[in-house]
């Protein structure tokens, strides 16, 4: 506030002074406000979450709120609320607080002009001055006021020195990881920052398949496969326009035979979401013919070669559970994962026996709410007319249930798993997971805008002790999936997960109780 001012806040009845502001619910953050208006950003509900700065002016009817600037990434109001600056594409804007939004032509001239802008940076200071600032991070955001009972000031004296020595950002990384690492606590990240990037880096494509040299050009070995309930997240052969089979001849890549290279990689250099045209024959084909499709990057091949194993896995468990069996499986905990949750699990409710498969779980958050819903109990049953009973709770899941978890299970995917089991909906089957379960917000970043993470918020149950850090979930039936089997297309944690099942069905069946007898409500007229 400024020299001079007195504020005070009269708080008797603050409650009942509260007035709503005139405006249709949204996703709105960042309100600040001046004498004449409030400012707020809109953020967009769909997945590109766009912003722009919105403005309402403070007076009587009518109101109408009215877009600043669209597509933003931030802004802020000046302390003495006259001028707004607002930055967006990367370039900052400084506008009058208390005047019209500037058209397009206008906002040009609004532009702070930051080309002349130099700065004189000496590396090795800024690397010490972020070493310093990631143990103070550490200091005030690790969730053990007393660090683990590590001596932390002598820690940094001890690494100080080795800033001499730093040559690049990853070398710096590689220094701060060993600093934090002292705490001995998992969720502690290192990464970004300013780091060197290659500007003539080659993206390799992918034609989304497993190939094998051959007589003639390289044999399509296994192509990857996808749920067909999503046919936009076909591979490039499987798409019905191309629908290549296992078998085919691939002779050549944009006329150029795949015998010539070493690897058809060679030839789909810089060739992601660019069409190719492939030369193709099948094994009963008197001659090739052409193919045109479309290869994807090496991380879309990476999601299509996992999407095969999640597709692989929900086969096996509908054959070897004899329809009686559902399976869902969960990549991470995350926003995206809500809908992968049910896009799996509605269509199967209704089973006998359920396996959630957590293996390779990135983490995340949502654990609370998938078990929500797992935790519901049926009550009651409707009988319609026509059709089978269906039950209340709505989506409730009635038979039994198991986790499967592994060593690559972790973060929320092992929160998961451990109150799965802590609130008896069925036991954890497979191997010891990763071992990291102090939370953290992220929020740590350093001058470069790399990042320190600290851990954060511990986890520890009523009976006193804290859960799962640096030791992880401990299956109630383990089952390894020992390497040489499982290349070879075996997965005895699967396999255990169907056979528990079957038998817990077996000895305690999953029935709908029939529904009793219709009541007969007719009167007697005989007797009146």
């Amino acid at each position: 506030k400024p020299d001079g001012v007195t504020v005070t806040i009269d708080l008797e009845g603050l409650a009942q002074r509260v007035m709503p502001v005139p405006v249709e619910p949204n996703n709105y953050r960042d309100l600040a406000i001046n004498a004449t208006r409030l400012f707020w950003k809109e953020v967009s509900v769909d997945t590109e979450r766009k912003q722009k700065l919105m403005a309402l002016e403070i007076k009587a009817d009518p109101i109408e709120p009215k877009t600043v600037i669209a597509e933003i990434q931030s802004y802020e109001l000046s302390f003495d609320g006259k001028k707004l600056l607002v930055r967006k594409n990367g370039d900052f804007y400084v506008l009058d607080a208390d005047k019209e939004a500037p058209k397009e032509k206008e906002l040009e001239k609004k532009k702070v002009d930051l080309s002349n802008w130099a700065f004189s940076i000496h590396p090795r200071d800024e690397w010490r001055q972020m070493l310093i600032e990631a143990w103070r991070l550490e200091r005030d955001y690790f969730y053990d006021r007393n660090l683990h009972g590590v001596d932390w000031p002598t820690l940094l004296e001890k690494h100080l020195p080795l800033v001499e020595r730093v040559t690049d950002r990853d070398e710096l990384s590689n220094l701060i990881a060993q600093l934090v690492g002292e705490l001995a606590a998992l969720h502690t990240f290192v990464g970004m920052g300013d780091r060197r990037n290659a500007q003539d880096r080659i993206g390799i494509a992918s034609l989304g398949a497993a190939l094998t040299r051959t007589e003639g050009g390289y044999r399509i070995e296994h192509l990857y496969q996808h749920d067909p309930d999503y046919p936009d997240r076909a591979g490039p052969l499987t798409r019905p326009e191309v629908a290549l089979q296992v078998g085919d001849v691939i002779e050549s890549i944009n006329g150029v035979s795949l015998l010539s290279v070493a690897d058809p990689a060679v030839l789909l250099k810089k060739q992601a979401g660019q069409q190719v045209l492939l030369y193709v024959k099948g094994p009963a084909d008197s001659d090739s013919r052409p193919v045109i499709t479309t290869p994807i990057s090496h991380w879309e091949a990476a999601d299509l070669r996992y999407a095969d194993w999640e597709y692989r896995c929900r086969q096996r468990v509908e054959q070897g559970g004899e329809g009686k069996l559902g399976y869902v499986h969960l990549r991470a905990m995350g926003r995206d994962n809500f809908t992968e949750w049910v896009e799996n699990y509605d269509p199967i409710f209704n089973r006998e026996g359920l396996i959630i498969d957590v293996r390779h779980n990135r983490g995340g958050n949502i654990d609370s709410w998938i078990l929500e819903k797992l935790l519901r109990k049926a009550w009651f049953f409707w009988k319609p007319r026509v059709g089978k009973p269906f039950w209340n709770m709505q989506w409730a899941f009635r038979g039994h249930m198991v986790v499967l978890c592994n060593e690559h299970t972790a973060s929320d995917g092992e929160a998961f798993a451990e109150g799965f089991r802590r609130l008896g909906l069925g036991p954890v089957i497979g191997t010891r997971t990763w071992g990291g379960e102090i939370w953290l917000s992220m929020q740590t970043w350093l001058v470069d805008r790399g990042i320190a993470s600290a851990a954060e918020i511990g986890v520890y149950g009523p009976e006193g002790e804290w859960l799962i850090e640096g030791h992880g979930v401990e299956p109630d039936i383990v089952v390894d999936n020992l390497p040489h089997s499982t290349f070879n297309g075996e997965d005895a944690q699967l396999d255990a997960a169907i056979a528990h099942l079957h038998e817990r069905i077996r000895g305690q069946p999953v029935t709908v109780p029939p529904p009793p007898t219709y009541p007969n409500k007719a009167f007697d007229y005989s007797n009146s």
